[in-house]
């Protein structure tokens, strides 16, 4: 396997505490790409929290029952 950061081949047993990564190093650049948007996850864009559509994707799955009266 190698070290997706820096191409380093690695094993995976305890040699490699930090796998999938080679060194706290490559974990930590890979972390800080993820916090500065290089690195995503695809899909439709999140809403920011607080937007007015926010959690208004989907309907609910159990309606309200209509008021008896």
């Amino acid at each position: 396997m190698n070290c997706p950061t820096c191409g380093r081949g690695i094993a995976w047993n305890d040699t490699f505490p930090e796998r999938p990564f080679c060194s706290d190093r490559c974990r930590l650049v890979d972390l800080g790409a993820w916090l500065n948007g290089e690195r995503a996850i695809p899909g439709e864009p999140a809403l920011e929290p607080g937007h007015p559509e926010q959690g208004l994707e989907r309907p609910s799955p159990f309606p309200f029952p209509e008021d008896p009266h």
